[in-house]
């Protein structure tokens, strides 16, 4: 029982990153914009959050200061792509590099420091319940506001007017236009929301997950968290799902090397990895009929002048 429940612990730990990056790019594709800086972005988070939350000594100004950080290098790439039409897969592989530099730089004086990570919740009586008490009321609020964030996104998508509009200009961006909706604004606040979530997600590994900053402490998350919108159709309820399922291919393959599994350390590291490339194929041969996809993902829409 202690076991299984300081597995669920670790997955939920695991998962919580590619949820919180996964849901603002669903958000950020659902209106019709592919940003494949979700990685540069998270590292960012990364970095300025643990200097943040090393430098005031409160986690919550570190998890600000992620979140503005992942904002402003989304506000880069929303200027490139929305205000001078430039090629969205371009910028965002750009945006990655830039991002992986200049969080060495932010971190570079932080590199060997700790902090103390966000405290769990501690419900008295519930939190001692065997195996479903620490799962369920014994998690940093990172988990539940990822949680809570993913609640919020479908509700908005699927039960607002708002929603309604973001989903028209990703489906059609011109019959959107032609309706009277500012589409470019609309898809700069998707893009603003998309890259707070990717700071945040970066964020969340400093301040939470480890009690340090290391360069390169993403590791290929934010690639996996664009694996994971796709994976999920672009449905928020599916993302839950594809989220948890990947963190727990992430942590199961921890526990097999510890149990000394006859398997290289190698192929076992890069498990996770190859679980995102072969679910994407299969995907893509499954999909016979039309796809849910935005119809306008990746294009360049240019108003009426």
């Amino acid at each position: 029982m202690v076991l299984v429940e300081a597995i669920i612990l670790s997955v939920l730990a695991a998962s919580t990153p590619l949820l919180l990056a996964a849901t603002g790019e669903l958000v950020t594709e659902r209106a019709g914009v592919l940003n494949l800086g979700v990685e540069g972005m998270m590292i960012v988070g990364a970095a300025c959050g643990f200097a943040g939350a090393w430098m005031s000594g409160s986690i919550i100004v570190g998890a600000l200061c992620g979140i503005v950080a992942g904002m402003l290098m989304s506000l880069i790439f929303a200027f490139m792509t929305l205000g001078l039409a430039v090629n969205q897969v371009a910028t965002g592989l750009a945006l990655t590099i830039l991002g992986i530099g200049l969080s060495g730089l932010i971190g570079a004086r932080f590199v060997g420091e700790r902090i103390t990570t966000a405290p769990k919740l501690s419900v008295p009586g519930l939190s001692d319940i065997p195996l479903v008490g620490r799962i369920l009321f014994g998690e940093d609020a990172f988990v539940y506001l990822s949680l809570a964030l993913i609640i919020a996104v479908w509700w908005f998508l699927y039960r607002t007017r708002a929603g309604l509009v973001l989903r028209a200009c990703g489906d059609n961006h011109v019959s959107a236009h032609a309706l009277g909706y500012p589409v470019l604004r609309i898809r700069l606040l998707a893009v603003l929301f998309g890259g707070g979530c990717a700071g945040l997600a970066g964020a969340y590994l400093p301040l939470a997950y480890t009690p340090f900053f290391i360069p390169g402490m993403t590791a290929g998350r934010g690639w996996i968290a664009l694996a994971l919108v796709v994976f999920a159709s672009w449905r928020p309820g599916r993302l839950v799902i594809g989220a948890y399922l990947f963190g727990a291919v992430t942590i199961l393959q921890l526990h097999a090397q510890g149990a000394g599994v006859g398997i290289p350390s190698q192929v076992m590291s890069a498990l996770p990895y190859l679980a995102t490339v072969i679910v994407l194929v299969l995907l893509s041969r499954a999909r016979t009929g039309g796809s849910t996809a935005p119809a306008a993902l990746g294009t360049v829409f240019v108003p009426d002048r």
